[in-house]
C-alpha cells in the first residue's frame, strides 16, 4: 500500500478509481471476519465516490434535466475469494466497463494489499424519476469511459 496523501472520496488512478476503507468492529460476525453483507456497503461506497470524483452529484441529478435521472442497481454478481478482517485497510477498486443506452457496467474488486477479497460485477440502471427507463446521457458516459481508460 501506498503512503501518499488521503482523499476522502478516493482518487482516479491508472484507468480506476481506488478508495481506502478501515474495517471496523461493526463491519465483522462472531468470527471475527466481514460480515457478507457490508462488502456491499464497501462496494456501493465505492461507486458513490467514483462519481464524486468524477464531479457527479447523484442527488442533483434527480432534478439535473425535466426528466431526472436515477441510478439503481439492476444486478451484481459478486465472488467471495477471501475474508477481510477487523482492522484490515481494504482497497475498493471501481472500474467502467460498458456505459450506454439504459445501463452502465462496473467492475469492482476489494483487495487487502495485493490479496483479491472480492470480484464483483455491477450492472446498473439507468432511470428517469419516475422509475422509467432513461438513457444514460452521452457526454456523462463517455465520461465514465474514459475515467476507466489507463
Amino acid at each position: 500500500m501506498t503512503n501518499g496523501p488521503f482523499f476522502i472520496a478516493g482518487e482516479l488512478v491508472e484507468g480506476s478509481h481506488r478508495l481506502l476503507q478501515r474495517v471496523y468492529y461493526e463491519d465483522t460476525d462472531f468470527s471475527g471476519l466481514v460480515y457478507h453483507a457490508r462488502y456491499l456497503h464497501f462496494l456501493e461506497r465505492g461507486r458513490t465516490d467514483y462519481l464524486r470524483c468524477l464531479g457527479v452529484e447523484q442527488r442533483e441529478l434527480i432534478s439535473a434535466d425535466e426528466e431526472g435521472l436515477v441510478f439503481v442497481v439492476h444486478r451484481m454478481e459478486i465472488d467471495f475469494k477471501a475474508p477481510a478482517r477487523m482492522d484490515d485497510v481494504l482497497t475498493i477498486r471501481t472500474v467502467t466497463e460498458r456505459a450506454g443506452g439504459a445501463k452502465m457496467v462496473l467492475v469492482q474488486e476489494i483487495r487487502r494489499d495485493e490479496t483479491l477479497l472480492i470480484a464483483a460485477k455491477v450492472i446498473i440502471a439507468v432511470i428517469n424519476a419516475s422509475g422509467r427507463p432513461r438513457r444514460l446521457p452521452e457526454a456523462l458516459a463517455a465520461q465514465l469511459l474514459q475515467a476507466s481508460t489507463p
